[in-house]
């Protein structure tokens, strides 16, 4: 049993197909079949002429291609007959096919696996994607807080600020990372370059908090395993900040600006911010107050009162008041607070027929601030800022700390100050523990020791 391979004895040049003969007197096979693969026919005829011709062509570049293959398949069909196959021609063809084309297969499948892994790829949720997807249903109000509710205007800004740093961050090293490679070696680059931006400590620990929620929100979700990122040094430092609050004297001051030498904006700004002070709440709160928000109660209750007939006696009398409350629900947290309306936040409200105007919270800043030096608020508060990892501590005049958030810091202080407990206060500021509150409380020592032995005897 043999097989040979011969090409048209016509065909002196050009490209030719190859001819197969397979023969086989012991298992009756005499098949023909031309195949489909080609060979230069000069350099077929001149390695064929003679037996050194055949040994030197096999040896050469061009016929070691040609019988690598045609070697192959002789050895293929060969291997059938020695089991006592039969081999027809749709056998013979499909055998030389499978050799002469298992190349292309080879290439044909791997081109397929890569673009298969491509398109994989690209339906792939990476970090970067998934930061992309979080922060658009974050906006569209379709990815909510843990308490259901969607999250304020100034969370958002936040959230595409902290994210925004990661993304320079990226652009920096030139290189995109995903959920496997935020580790300790990422957080320890991260930092290090947020610090050489000269970000303060609190700014760094807000961009760190925020990849945190992301890799827990993306973990949860069965997009990566990775736990390298829960190590316990792979944390958001805070720092508590210097920030001030204005004493009823500055209040004072602060009010009796003769508004007449500044805008009319000036005196919005002014009124704006003292409902934020008598309210306690955030400006995303207490810039937006509306009638709809402001109710008046009658409240009835029984107080004794000496008896005019019956001498040492008393009688029971109900005696009627009304109490104006605000109710907010706060956009940040959700909370729904109470708040009853002092006097003076009664007439600041009376003055705009209980319909708040709004500004804009950096034009109350810039207006607050003029009031504020205006006030004669100018003394010197040494507050400590922390730049790149290093705490130094800035001489300011006072008026130039003041800001919107001061409002809410005042307030809180001020009703602490006054004696009113701990836990009214955080249902009218909304605080979830009075471990919270502690961070809105500015007030000094000496004036904590003021209101402490006010209340208690013990240090008569």
């Amino acid at each position: 049993m043999a097989c040979n391979f011969s090409i048209k004895k016509d065909v002196k040049s050009g490209m030719t197909p190859v001819m197969l003969k397979v023969r086989s007197r012991k298992l009756n096979i005499d098949v023909r079949q031309t195949i489909k693969f080609e060979v230069d026919a000069f350099k077929w005829n001149s390695g064929h002429s003679s037996p050194q011709a055949l040994a030197n062509f096999r040896k050469s570049v061009y016929g070691q291609q040609v019988f690598s293959v045609l070697d192959k398949i002789a050895a293929e069909i060969e291997a059938e007959m020695t089991k006592g196959v039969i081999v027809t021609a749709e056998q013979v063809r499909k055998m030389s096919d499978n050799v002469i084309f298992a190349e292309q297969r080879k290439r044909d499948e791997e081109a397929r696996l890569a673009e298969a892994a491509k398109e994989a790829e690209a339906k792939r949720v990476t970090l970067n994607k998934y930061i992309a997807r979080y922060i658009a249903e974050v906006e569209a109000g379709e990815r909510q807080t843990d308490k259901g509710t969607k999250y304020s205007p100034n969370t958002i800004k936040s959230i595409k600020q902290a994210l925004t740093q990661f993304e320079e961050f990226q652009k920096s090293k030139k290189k995109r990372y995903d959920f496997n490679d935020i580790d300790m070696k990422f957080y320890q680059d991260y930092t290090a370059w947020l610090r050489k931006k000269n970000y303060a400590i609190n700014s760094i620990g807000k961009c760190i908090k925020q990849l945190k929620v992301i890799m827990f929100a993306s973990e949860s979700e069965g997009y990566h395993h990775n736990s390298l990122w829960k190590d316990k040094r792979f944390k958001g430092t805070r720092v508590d900040i210097d920030s001030i609050y204005l004493t009823k004297e500055d209040l004072e001051k602060f009010q009796s600006v003769d508004m007449t030498k500044l805008s009319p904006g000036h005196e919005i700004a002014r009124d704006i911010f003292m409902v934020g002070v008598w309210t306690a709440q955030r400006v995303s709160d207490y810039n937006n107050i509306g009638r709809d928000d402001i109710q008046t109660l009658t409240i009835r209750s029984i107080v004794d009162e000496p008896d005019p007939e019956n001498v040492g006696k008393t009688i029971a009398k109900i005696v009627t008041r009304e109490v104006t409350v605000i109710n907010i629900r706060q956009k940040k947290t959700g909370a729904k607070v109470a708040i009853p309306c002092s006097s003076d936040l009664k007439r600041i409200l009376e003055k705009y027929n209980f319909q708040m105007p709004h500004l804009e919270d950096q034009v109350i800043n810039r207006y607050i601030k003029d009031i504020g030096k205006a006030a004669g608020l100018t003394e010197i508060v040494n507050i400590v800022k922390t730049n790149g990892g290093e705490e130094k501590e800035v001489p300011t005049e006072k008026y130039k700390l003041i800001h919107t958030h001061t409002a809410r810091r005042t307030g809180a202080t001020l009703m602490y100050l006054s004696g009113m407990d701990v836990y009214d206060i955080i249902k009218i500021t909304g605080h979830t523990s009075p471990v919270m509150l502690r961070k809105y409380i500015k007030a000094d020592e000496l004036e904590v020791v003021e209101k402490i032995t006010e209340k208690y005897k013990y240090f008569d």
